[in-house]
């Protein structure tokens, strides 16, 4: 085994204390040194959380403290600026969701790592969600056919909660993960329509994208902060079968938030119980399809395996720009009403 590459984490929000720290503390690949944060509740809270663990007021301290890579878990304007500085001190970088404003905002940030020859990845976990994970194995195996459409929803009702300023609004927030698992599982796009609801503070709140893909698929996302009667999280159409996942929010969530980690959980971690998996149908009532376990808690022992040059990262960063694309292509849809060609 190689030594544990040494990691820190920025931010201690939301995002940062429930979805990266428990994840990067319970990963043996991984040293978690500490976090990064100028905040005293923050500080207070990581010291609640973890009695010991240390806190950093920049990155330039971290580094120096030894650290070798690092997780941003930020506002979303701050991405691209700690990215690049993380880079510049000569760290590996994760970063959460948004990875940028803007497709020119995430080149910028590959090209410099590429040209620094350092690890970067965006923190895509949603592509090892349980659900998605059963969606991609029923393509894989053929079960469905070719897949013709691909529904897929975040929607809450939450209007108070969001969508949060911090998140640079539903379309970069929900949109990321949305159109990220959209090019995984059917490639690349040749158009973009978008609709979009605006609050008084100007952040979306309400989203909706179609995407016409080069293989002939469409790509129907929702992310909404203010919806009453979600629909199912997944509708995929195939020309064999079609499959329904009704549930909205993967488990890893609901595990993480009540104090689980991998290391609690063990082998249960990720499992799915059987009244929420999801159903395939070839008209008529159905069948239950059992879920895939989710494997969030894959993600930072394989970018680690990448730092030491024994793997693959785990998410392409070229991958960011080709999302950003997408997203710029949306915000102008949106905006504009028209449909945008890529």
């Amino acid at each position: 085994m190689p030594p544990p590459v040494r990691f820190g984490l920025v931010g201690y929000g939301f995002g940062g204390r429930y979805f990266h720290a428990p994840l990067l503390g319970a990963a043996p690949e991984c040293e978690f040194l500490g976090v990064v944060t100028s905040s005293p509740d923050r500080r207070a809270l990581v010291d609640e959380d973890s009695p010991g663990r240390s806190t950093f007021g920049s990155l330039e301290e971290l580094a120096a403290a030894g650290a070798e890579a690092v997780a941003i878990s930020t506002p979303a304007a701050t991405h691209s600026e700690l990215t690049d500085r993380a880079l510049e001190l000569g760290l590996a970088v994760v970063c959460d969701k948004p990875f940028a404003l803007d497709a020119a905002a995430a080149t910028r940030s590959v090209e410099l790592a590429e040209r620094l020859g350092l690890a970067l990845s965006p923190y895509q976990n949603r592509r090892w969600d349980s659900d998605f994970l059963t969606v991609r194995r029923l393509v894989a195996d053929g079960t469905l056919g070719d897949v013709v459409r691909f529904e897929s929803r975040f929607e809450r009702l939450a209007p108070d909660a969001g969508p949060g300023a911090s998140g640079g609004g539903t379309l970069l927030d929900f949109g990321s993960h949305l159109v990220d698992q959209s090019l995984v599982l059917l490639g690349p796009v040749d158009s973009v329509y978008a609709e979009w609801r605006l609050r008084e503070n100007g952040l979306d709140d309400d989203v909706f994208v179609a995407l016409a893909h080069a293989n002939g698929a469409r790509s129907h996302l929702w992310g909404s902060w203010s919806q009453g009667a979600p629909g199912p999280r997944f509708r995929v159409t195939g020309t064999a079968a079609g499959y329904v996942h009704r549930t909205l929010m993967d488990v890893q969530e609901d595990v993480l938030l009540a104090g689980h980690t991998p290391a609690t959980l063990g082998a249960e971690w990720g499992a799915e119980p059987a009244e929420r998996w999801g159903r395939l149908y070839r008209g008529g009532a159905g069948e239950t399809v059992p879920t895939e376990n989710g494997a969030w808690d894959t993600f930072y022992p394989s970018f680690a395996r990448a730092v030491r040059g024994l793997g693959p990262l785990p998410v392409d960063p070229r991958d960011a720009i080709a999302s950003a694309t997408v997203l710029d292509a949306a915000r102008r849809s949106a905006t504009e009403g028209v449909v945008v060609s890529l």
